[in-house]
């Protein structure tokens, strides 16, 4: 008996890394931090070890902060307080891609706090 259409996942720790750290282009070319890591899991979710779980947390991650962008624009004319939430969102979308590109290199699970799960 013959296995037809198996499937052998590859470990790609660097490519896992580097799909945590494309949301920066965010802050280099002011766009293509959410497009990068888009293209990079659908295009390799089935052949990755661990893409499916890291595309998902990163697509949710890029999608709460935006989220959170577009609320904090009402709330700096209403209270004046979304300019402190555009800060923490500025801030959060750098250091937590950092954080997660490490784990990934040592082949551990993303974690990204703030997340609301979209998909």
């Amino acid at each position: 008996m013959e296995v037809l259409n198996q499937q052998v996942l590859r470990k790609d720790n660097s490519l896992l890394s580097l799909t945590h750290l494309s949301q920066l282009l965010h802050y280099v070319t002011g766009f293509g931090g959410f497009l990068v890591p888009l293209i990079i899991w659908l295009t390799s979710k089935n052949t990755v070890e661990g893409m499916d779980v890291h595309g998902r947390s990163i697509i949710n991650f890029q999608l709460s902060m935006l989220l959170y962008i577009v609320l904090s624009i009402p709330a700096i004319l209403l209270l004046g307080l979304g300019i402190l939430t555009l800060i923490a969102v500025g801030i959060i979308g750098f250091v937590v891609p950092i954080v997660n590109a490490v784990k990934a290199a040592n082949g551990e699970n993303p974690s990204y706090f703030l997340t609301i799960k979209f998909i």
